[in-house]
């Protein structure tokens, strides 16, 4: 049986246009998490809370993401999820940026279980939402994830997804798949494996190895490589041709809508498309590549683009 596929929220990436042009043009995905919201100076960024709004959103099944330092903070944006219709929510217990960590957010919390069940404890006052949680092994001791299992299971998650390095690792080096097979046998809990999985055989490797996994989550993966779950999904692989022109229609989308959308001139259109580059496509010819992170205006961005 094949395993769902989860697309894993990327700040800046992932936002809602990205979201339904993937799902229209490539899909096999189960499910789409938005980037996390949390709150700066008071509130929710204007930005974030458009992102999730339904009216913006054609994917069937979206899973808001959260990141909250304090029960003030959960639930203010408890409040806002609330507002636009949501009863699943996931708990950011992952993010391994040393701004976020520092703050004794994200992935910062993993290496102290009072924090952990402090954050979870939040839940209980929400018995009709449905809480999942990202977290990692740990933040810089791969057995932190197994003394905080009872505190998953205590309050009910739905769902844990576990990325399979270190905080401390951030995106670095190689996963640990020793640790997480460890985590995967104590686990009772529905489990989702996330973490370098880049080809079809990739996620059928660990779709063997885990039988019991409730699906994988895949991010980078993804916007290198959009068709991988399309083609794991159907057992067949794209011509390059029918490849090509995928690709062509998700870029002229994005293309279209930052045009459309942002009202900061050339620069900021180059900034999102050079951004839109930094994962897709990693065959691409190393000049052509250059080319379009060095253009300087449209013109010369529309020239470098292969499409």
């Amino acid at each position: 049986m094949k395993q769902k596929i989860f697309f894993a929220p990327l700040q800046g990436y992932t936002d809602y246009c990205y979201r339904n042009a993937f799902d229209e043009i490539f899909g096999g995905v189960s499910s789409y998490y938005t980037p996390f919201l949390r709150v700066e100076r008071g509130a929710a960024r204007n930005r974030d809370v458009y992102g999730i709004k339904k009216e913006n959103n054609k994917v069937e099944n979206l899973v808001p993401q959260i990141m909250a330092g304090n029960s003030e903070e959960f639930d203010f944006l408890m409040g806002v999820l609330k507002e636009n219709g949501y009863t699943s929510v996931d708990i950011n217990m992952g993010c391994p940026y040393p701004l976020i960590v520092n703050r004794q957010k994200g992935a910062g919390i993993l290496s102290s279980p009072e924090k952990v069940e402090e954050l979870l404890a939040n839940t209980q006052r929400y018995p009709e939402v449905e809480f999942s949680v990202k977290m990692r092994l740990g933040m810089s001791q791969p057995d932190d994830c197994l003394s905080l299992l009872p505190l998953l299971e205590k309050y009910g998650v739905k769902q844990v997804t576990m990325h399979a390095r270190l905080g401390v690792q951030q995106y670095r080096g190689e996963v640990d798949m020793e640790a997480f097979a460890a985590f995967y046998e104590k686990c009772s809990l529905p489990l989702v494996y996330n973490g370098d999985l880049q080809t079809v055989e990739d996620i059928e490797k660990i779709a063997d190895q885990f039988p019991k996994l409730s699906g994988v989550m895949i991010g980078r993966g993804l916007l290198a490589h959009p068709e991988l779950a399309m083609e794991y999904q159907s057992g067949k692989k794209l011509t390059d041709s029918e490849r090509m022109s995928l690709y062509s229609r998700l870029h002229s989308v994005m293309y279209t809508h930052y045009q459309e959308r942002l009202n900061g001139g050339e620069p900021q259109i180059l900034d999102k498309m050079k951004e839109f580059w930094e994962y897709f496509y990693p065959e691409l010819d190393k000049k052509r590549r250059k080319a379009i992170k060095k253009a300087t205006s449209i013109s010369k961005y529309e020239s470098a683009v292969i499409f």
